[in-house]
């Protein structure tokens, strides 16, 4: 189903073997999300820069929630469309906040990705609200992160704590309860 949906944009990949706790359910590399925007149903392409490294379960509420939410977001704060993620720490095997010891994060399953920055509209008036500095995008990268709430299990940025300052980590971790960890 992804692939009738993203076309080019997402590819299997195979990961090196690596321990149990770094394994990855069904790997895909996305590259881009086609959306549909307007009233017409058109079909925009948003870049993911760099391509991610995801579980294809990770890579489906990746690709709805920018579909339902950051896309409407932007269009609703800046009146364009949104064209380009900067992401990272797709698949990454290794440990929660990079510490030495302790729990593997949901990188190392593919099942998170961080978002640094959002890139809106084209040439002239193009936009970027990046994270690590969001002057003048205060109410915009506001409401992405409460969207980000609503649609992943965790959502952690700028002022949760010292490892997330500059991004917003959202990963589709399954917790208590079904509750979500959002700060």
């Amino acid at each position: 189903m992804l692939k009738e949906r993203y076309g080019p944009d997402i590819r299997a990949v195979t990961l090196p073997s690596a321990n149990a706790g770094c394994a990855v359910v069904e790997p895909v590399e996305l590259s881009a999300v086609t959306i549909r925007v307007g009233a017409q149903g058109e079909r925009r392409k948003v870049e993911l820069q760099p391509p991610a490294t995801l579980a294809c379960e990770m890579a489906g509420a990746v690709g709805a929630w920018i579909e339902t939410s950051v896309q409407p977001l932007a269009r609703g704060h800046y009146g364009q469309d949104l064209t380009l993620l900067r992401v990272g720490g797709g698949h990454e095997c290794r440990r929660r906040n990079r510490r030495a010891e302790g729990k593997l994060s949901e990188h190392a399953t593919g099942r998170a990705l961080d978002l640094f920055a959002v890139v809106i509209g084209l040439g002239a008036t193009r936009v970027s609200a990046e994270l690590a500095r969001p002057a003048g995008h205060e109410p915009f990268l506001t409401a992405l992160r409460q969207s980000a709430c609503g649609a992943f299990m965790t959502a952690l940025g700028p002022g949760s704590d010292a490892a997330h300052a500059d991004h917003l980590h959202i990963d589709i971790q399954q917790r208590r309860a079904s509750s979500r960890f959002c700060q």
